[in-house]
């Protein structure tokens, strides 16, 4: 079937091409083939040669057979019965240190985190499977692939030398309901990440998040779930999809978020579409902190006694003295075996084992912004939550 005619994609052919391989045809969203169809447009729009065609169809190709097999497990498996219970969130700007708080809590013996080798290939429910699961040595590969590409990306994310079993972000278990476009679906197509430009709708995504943690705890050991993911944007539909969830919100000074993230996502895109315009990439950056911090002060949920408020620094500082607090505040038992274990990660997993990040706030004076003007600029945020001005050169 083709699904590629006169160097542009065919939505419709797209769909159908899946629906035939899989036998299978209910998208468990009406306004999906909608949805799909503007997400094949943007990608239309891209400049792409016949082999980035060739990769973003194949990319689609596997997202929507995912899909479709992922909302047939719900109809094979008694999954919507699973209770997610008391799940633990980490939260907060991107380079706020969420990463590293999470792959803490995912060493807990007694908790779950999400996994890539899930997330990349959600269906069938790894507790239906016997034995070593496929998809484990698959996702392997696919993450060697990954980290050949976006080398650098090793330099501020070391966490990705885990491969499959490295942990994921919540939001990459919306990558099949093409509401964003994230580096770990995308990686094999050359064009930019989109976060931002197709119709999103929060209530739905937790429903297909709540799903896949639904299909992953099926027939496995009893744990609870320790997750990460930008949730401070959607409080009110994740307080909606988890009422007895606890989140812990780490906060750094924008500036340096800013910063960091800049080129963090430079150096990621960079093994993707090649050399990145970083004035451009900054004035984006920046752009989407004020906006997120501007939704932090003023949304009201932000004060919900259910989030527990953690300064960056204090993290770094003391990371099993924060972890402890945090479990005091979800009510959760930390236990002599998980702190063993997080000391042990900590201790065998530096954060510069694949060369040293380097940022600094040089790439926002690059970009023409005035710091002075921008501390001034994020001062009731830095007060209200008592986070001090960073100083990186």
């Amino acid at each position: 079937m083709a699904t590629i005619a006169e160097g542009k994609l065919d939505a419709a052919a797209l769909l159908d091409r899946a629906k035939g391989e899989t036998g299978l045809s209910d998208w468990a969203d009406d306004g999906f083939a909608e949805r799909f169809c503007l997400a094949v447009a943007h990608i239309n729009s891209i400049p792409m040669d016949a082999a980035g065609r060739e990769a973003a169809a194949r990319n689609i190709h596997w997202l929507l057979t995912d899909r479709l097999r992922f909302f047939q497990d719900r109809k094979d498996y008694p999954l919507a019965d699973e209770v997610i219970e008391r799940p633990m969130f980490a939260s907060g700007e991107p380079r706020s240190g969420t990463t590293l708080m999470h792959a803490l809590m995912s060493v807990d013996p007694d908790a779950r985190a999400l996994r890539f080798w899930e997330v990349m290939h959600p269906s069938p429910p790894p507790g239906t499977v016997a034995g070593i699961d496929p998809r484990l040595a698959l996702a392997d590969e696919e993450w060697r692939e990954i980290n050949a590409k976006m080398w650098k990306w090793l330099h501020c994310h070391p966490y990705n030398d885990m491969l499959g079993d490295g942990l994921p972000e919540d939001e990459r278990t919306w990558a099949f309901d093409f509401r964003v476009m994230t580096p770990t679906a995308w990686w094999r197509v050359p064009m930019q990440n989109l976060s931002m430009g197709l119709p999103t709708d929060p209530t739905a995504q937790y429903r297909i998040h709540k799903a896949m943690l639904q299909a992953f705890q099926y027939n496995r050991p009893k744990k609870y779930w320790v997750l990460k993911g930008f949730h401070t944007m959607r409080l009110k539909e994740f307080f909606d999809a988890y009422p007895d969830a606890t989140l812990v919100w780490l906060h750094r000074d924008p500036v340096m978020v800013a910063a960091s993230s800049t080129m963090m996502m430079a150096d990621i895109m960079e093994g993707i579409v090649g050399k990145i315009d970083l004035v451009a990439e900054a004035r984006m950056h920046l752009e989407r902190v004020r906006w997120s911090i501007g939704n932090t002060m003023a949304n009201p949920l932000t004060d919900d006694p259910r989030i527990h408020h953690v300064r960056y620094r204090d993290f770094v500082a003391d990371p099993i003295g924060t972890l402890r607090g945090y479990y005091a505040f979800a009510g959760r038992e930390y236990t002599p075996r998980a702190e063993a274990a997080m000391r042990d990660y900590l201790a065998n997993n530096k954060g510069d084992r694949h060369g040293k990040f380097h940022y600094s706030t040089k790439v926002l004076t690059d970009a023409g912004y005035d710091l002075d003007a921008l501390y001034e600029e994020f001062r009731p945020f830095r007060e209200r939550f008592d986070v001090p001005i960073e100083k990186r050169d």
